[in-house]
Formats: structure tokens, sequence, C-alpha cells
């Protein structure tokens, strides 16, 4: 049964072959890459909107302005991770950037800031998403969370059946979003040119105002650039590209700029003219929205691709997560379970452990994106500053022709994204306070994974000159319930591998030692028969002394066997009838160094 919804819900499983096939062209990939950083056009203005009207209405003409900032720094992030493409081909971005030029601890920085963001990308966007929902159906407000969970298992249900379907199936919304954003800003344009603006608050907000401080727009500026996370996936999944795979992702990249900073500004501006104010109740873009075209089907129809798109941003994480995961993995930082591809080609597990984390997240935050955004910002601009430091120290190490240019625009970029940290640091302090104490556990677990695997590579080695198997005797120590054809099988099997046999029983009380030896001797099996007495009615305790009076007689050369007498059940509920003691036994000898533990089964017909 389990089988059969495992097919139905993730499909049939595709051979190692097939992997090529799973790779994607450029449009697919900025449909899958890009719909995180496209879906920040739905909440970057808002962003800045919300910090600078603590100072009043008047302030949001410094909207534009810092708008025009947020697109300059865009800009330049993707001219700096152009060049990270064709400089590192097989991915990996600011990770694989920051471990072979700043060295294997700025590496695991950049590689555990980016799997934070990730499963934050998977949070904030869903309830962004949630958000839209509810500011056009207000009543599904108290079930956001709810909305949120069901979103995050649809999209881990649609990645765990591979690349390409889930890209065939997702890009139609991303570009959907992208048609209803143009002709939003079309008409908003058309209508504020021939009509005038919609009317606004009395207060006029077409002219700077003094007083504002600094403080106010530098956490007006960090908090646009929220609509810049999502840039750097693209560079990390790179070996998902078809080949040339450095030339499309460096082409996807730029289109992502292209659009991305065409929506934003759009937004912006539109926001500005018509005098939007945030509100905790709509979103900015429904009310451009509605203002633009009314509460009519148009509207209806923009909040829906809004909500989409939303949903769909955290795509890029489902899409970027597990590669880096497995490069980690790869490299002994991570769990090896993250490099094993599923039944679709995909890497599975870290496709399931990021839709569990960022689930939990949302139940923890409740669905408050607000709360969510400043940390997943931060998330992304440490490496973004990782990544450009890298760049720098590369070009200025290896010094190839026409290097200058390069060393200057990643400069520039280091310097752009490390005031905006910075920024972030000072300005939104007690909301990503919590980053300080995360990352230090963060990498402090890879290297502990890390160490894990050298200590085991290392005791696993073998000399293969020198180290040979030899040839030992095997004790078999056979624990018996009674004399049964389970018994029967078990000892004949013993005999295929071993002549040294013993058969071990617990009895309970004198009258119970007495018939079992009396059995035993009229069956005569042709194995010793030891005879243990529980006083206190355990199995466990004489079986484990027994094992150990042996193993500290034995000689060097032999080893020690238990083999577990078992029989399997024909229906499942039957296991419930029977008393599990050879579970027991086994659990318990597990972790015993000097023995070999053996199950033989023998299965029952009805």
């Amino acid at each position: 049964m389990m089988a059969a919804l495992k097919r139905l819900l993730i499909g049939r499983p595709l051979k190692s072959e097939g992997l090529a096939e799973e790779k994607l062209g450029k449009f697919k990939a900025l449909a899958i890459l890009s719909s995180d950083a496209l879906s920040s056009v739905a909440y970057g203005t808002e962003q800045i909107l919300l910090v600078l009207m603590t100072v009043g209405f008047t302030a949001l003409w410094y909207s534009i302005p810092i708008s025009i900032a947020v697109l300059g720094l865009l800009t330049i992030l993707i001219l700096s991770y152009r060049q990270t493409i064709f400089a590192y081909p097989t991915g990996g971005g600011a990770y694989i950037v920051s471990k072979e030029n700043l060295g294997v601890p700025v590496g695991l920085l950049a590689g555990g800031s980016l799997l934070v963001d990730y499963i934050l990308t998977v949070a904030v966007s869903i309830s962004a998403g949630t958000d839209a929902i509810t500011s056009a159906f207000p009543q599904l407000h108290d079930h956001r969370v709810i909305i949120a969970i069901v979103m995050i298992a649809f999209l881990t249900i649609m990645n765990l059946r591979g690349l390409t379907e889930s890209a065939s199936i997702l890009a139609y919304p991303v570009y959907l979003f992208v048609f209803f954003m143009i002709a939003l800003i079309l008409s908003g344009i058309f209508k504020f040119v021939t009509t005038g603006a919609p009317v606004t608050p009395p207060t006029s907000h077409d002219v700077a105002i003094s007083g504002i401080s600094l403080y106010i727009l530098l956490r007006a500026f960090s908090s646009g650039c929220s609509a810049l996370t999502g840039v750097e996936a693209v560079s990390n999944a790179i070996p998902n590209f078809k080949a040339p795979a450095a030339k499309n992702a460096a082409m996807t990249l730029v289109m992502m700029g292209l659009v991305l900073g065409s929506l934003f500004m759009g937004i912006s501006f539109l926001a500005y003219v018509y005098g939007i104010a945030p509100r905790t109740e709509e979103t900015v873009v429904s009310q451009i929205a509605a203002s633009t075209f009314g509460r009519g089907l148009m509207y209806y129809a923009i909040q829906a691709s809004t909500a989409l798109i939303l949903f769909l941003a955290a795509n890029t994480a489902y899409a970027a997560f597990p590669l880096l995961a497995s490069m980690m993995a790869n490299d002994k930082f991570m769990p090896r379970m993250f490099t094993v591809r599923g039944d679709r080609l995909g890497f599975s597990n870290g496709i399931i452990v990021l839709g569990v984390l960022s689930a939990l997240l949302v139940v923890i935050f409740k669905g408050d994106t607000e709360g969510l955004i400043p940390l997943y910002a931060l998330g992304v601009f440490i490496p973004f500053t990782l990544s450009q430091t890298g760049m720098m120290r590369r070009w200025f190490k290896i010094k190839p022709k026409g290097w200058g240019i390069s060393f200057l625009i990643n400069t520039i970029g280091m310097i752009t994204t490390l005031v905006i940290c910075l920024i972030f640091l000072i300005t939104k302090f007690s909301q990503v306070w919590m980053i300080f104490l995360f990352l230090p556990i963060v990498i402090y677990c890879f290297i502990r994974i890390h160490r894990h695997y050298q200590d085991v590579a290392a005791e696993l080695r073998i000399d293969t000159k020198l180290d040979l198997p030899g040839t030992k005797g095997n004790l078999i120590v056979l624990p018996v319930a009674g004399v049964n054809r389970v018994v029967l099988n078990t000892i004949s099997y013993a005999k295929s591998i071993s002549e040294n046999i013993v058969a071990v029983y617990v009895a309970f009380d004198d009258d119970a030692a007495q018939k079992m030896e009396e059995k035993w001797d009229e069956w005569n099996p042709g194995v010793r028969l030891v005879t243990l007495k529980s006083s206190y009615r355990s199995i466990i305790k004489p079986l484990i002394k027994f094992i150990d009076t042996i193993e500290w007689k034995k000689s060097e050369t032999d080893y020690i066997t238990i083999m577990i007498p078992q029989f399997i059940t024909s229906k499942w509920w039957h296991n419930l009838l029977h008393n599990q003691t050879s579970l027991f036994i086994r659990a318990y000898l597990f972790n015993h160094k000097n023995v070999t533990i053996s199950t033989f089964p023998y299965h029952l017909k009805r």
C-alpha cells in the first residue's frame, strides 16, 4: 500500500542514465531559480515603506531614491555573480568560492549561512503567500499556519517528482505573475499619466523632508534589500543547467536581473505616485491593484498570481538547498545521506529535510513574515560578502588577462554587501541577534561531522599489501526457547557455517530446566545444550553473563556469533500476539564489541 502511494505521489523511478534529461534550459531555470528573487517584488517595496512610515507619511518621498539604490546594488550583484559562474562552473557559489580562497572555516560560514537562508526562504515565501491570500479573503487569516504547511507539503512532493517535472508545472505560475505585474505597472502608469493619481492622504509626500535621520534611511535601505534575496541561487545550481551549463546559467542570471529590476522599480514608482501606505490587513501590491483596476476580476487575478509566486518562491530553495547540501556532504561536512539521489534522480533527503525544517519554522513564528525577513535577508548577505571577498582574492592571486576590471567589480560588490550586513546588524540587531548563536552551532556541527568521518576513515583504512583476511574459528551461540522447527532449521544452517555450536536455554525454575534437558536429550540434534537458571525471570542477563564468560575464555583466533532464531508471521498484526524476546536480545547485544549478531528467520505460512 505504501509503495503504491509513493508511486502515485512521486512517480515511477528513473534510471541513472536519465540524469542528463533532468537538466534545465534557460526559461525553465529562470522560473525555478528566479522565483525567490521575483517574489520579493511583492514585499520589497512594502518593507521600505514600513520603515519610512515610522517617521510619517511625508517620508515616503525617500522610497524612490532608496529603490534606485537597491537597483544599483542588484546590478553590482548580477555582474559579480556572473563572474563567479564562469570562474566556478561546477556550482556551489559562495561556499566553494569562500572555501577555496578564504579557507575552510570561512567556507563553512558561507555554506551554513546559505543553508539556513534556504530554510528561511521557504518559511518567508510561504508565509508571504499566505498573507496575500488572507488579504483577499480576510476570513482565512486565522488559518494561515495550516495553509502554509499544506503548501510546503505540496512543494516538497512536487520536487520529489524530479527537477524537470516540477519545473514544467511550476514555470506557468511564475511567468503568469510576471505577465500580471507588467500589466499592473503599465496600466498603473497609464492611469497616472492620463487621469492623475488616486485620492491620497492630504499631507504632501512629493518633496524631501528635513530632519529625517540617516539611521531611518539606512534601515529602509536594508529592508528594501530583502528584494535581492535569491540572486545567488543561479550560481549555486549550475550543475542543474543543460550544456553549456556556465553560459546558460550566466544568461539566466542576466535575464533574472532585468526582470527583477524592472518589476521592483515599477511597483515602487506606483506605490509612490499613488500615495500607498502599508497596512497590516492589506499588502502594498493589493492596494496598488485595487487603485488601478478596482476590486474586480483583474484585482483577484493579480492577488492570485502574487500568492502563487510567493508560494513558489520557496521552490528556489528546493532547487538549491539539496544541491549545496550534497556538495558539503561530499566534502564530509554533512551526513552522507544528502549525497544520495532518490527514485526521481533528485537529492530526496535534502528536499525532505528542507520541507520539515521550514514547516517547523512556520509553526514557531506562527506565519509572521515580518518577523522572519530580517533573519532571511542577513542570512543571504553574509554569503554575498564572503563570495565577493573570495573572488577578489582569486583575481589577485591568479591575475588573468583583464583581471583589474573583475577585481574592481567584486571589490565594489564586497564593500556594498558588507555595508548592508553592518546596517542589518546595527538597525535590526534585536531581530537578528540569534544568528550569532545559531551559526556557530551549525559550523561546530559541520566540524564535528567532518572529524567523525576522518576518524572512521582512519580506523577502517587498510594496507592492501600487508592487511589480508585470515582464517579463524567461529563459536556459534544459539539461544533457544524450546524444541521446534525454527530451532531445527537454525541448527541446520549453523552447522553449514561451523561445527562449534552451543545451544543455550534460560529456565525460570528447576522443573522447566529438567523438562528441556530431557526433551533435548531425546531429540539429540548433535549440539550441546547449556541450561542457565534465572531466579529473577530475566532472559537477557544470564545470556549476557554466559557470553561474557565464553568471550573471556576463548582464544584470540575465535569469533563468537550469536545466532537468534526468529519466526516471521504471515500478517503484520500477528506480531502483536507473540513475545518479541529476540528483538530485545538483539537490541541489547548490538553494542557488544566482541560478538557478531545473526538472525535466522523462519517464515510462517499461516
